[in-house]
């Protein structure tokens, strides 16, 4: 499977945010996009996850076959909202993702003990901490399988222990074929990882390397 970016340009409120972005992931791999705030890097993630238009260019996913045969139905997406119910519990929102996105990876219960929150299923999610609520959005991660995870500051809220924990399973999810665009300020632990900076006002860098 490849996710593949040609020329691509996004636009936010009708003004270009970016341009000639191009990139090429295979199974296994992932780019890390960084760069200062109001440079793009959110958008280029809305972009990959058909939220917003391609303004130019394209980007595809290819080889995903009757199960994958768009982005869409191969990316989890992970923004800076958790999309999650305040008023269901943990468990509730995490058993509506699963059968939104699907099965085949761990169980509810199974996903929470690999984040950290074992025993907190049955609390409302709106009484959560912070770093609880990005760590049960990142447990829809484990939920349901999609090769693709597309993670907009994914550390964001997360304590050192927690932010190492995610590396772990980033690291696992392309040492297992996956493949990650993660936008962020912070180091995520990915070693290996592509990078893509981008710039200030109309970035075009061309490939990532």
């Amino acid at each position: 499977m490849r996710l593949i970016a040609e020329n691509l340009g996004g636009e936010r409120g009708g003004d270009t945010v970016f341009a000639g972005i191009g990139f090429a992931l295979e199974d296994g791999q992932a780019l890390v996009v960084t760069g200062p705030n109001g440079s793009g890097k959110s958008t280029l993630l809305r972009v990959i996850a058909g939220l917003l238009p391609v303004a130019e260019g394209s980007v595809k996913i290819e080889g995903g076959g009757e199960a994958f045969p768009s982005i869409a139905s191969a990316c989890h997406y992970l923004g800076h909202q958790n999309a999650m119910k305040p008023a269901l519990s943990v468990a509730e929102n995490l058993r509506f993702w699963r059968d939104f996105n699907g099965d085949g990876q761990l169980g509810v219960e199974e996903a929470l003990e690999t984040v950290g929150l074992g025993g907190i299923g049955h609390l409302p999610f709106g009484y959560l901490s912070t770093g609880q609520r990005r760590r049960s959005a990142i447990a829809k991660l484990l939920v349901s399988h999609r090769p693709l995870w597309l993670l907009d500051e994914p550390t964001a809220g997360l304590d050192k222990a927690s932010e190492g924990r995610f590396a772990g399973l980033m690291t696992r999810h392309c040492a297992d074929g996956g493949m990650i665009v993660a936008a962020t300020h912070l180091p995520l632990g990915l070693d290996g990882a592509k990078g893509l900076v981008m710039g200030e006002l109309l970035p075009q860098q061309g490939t990532a390397s």
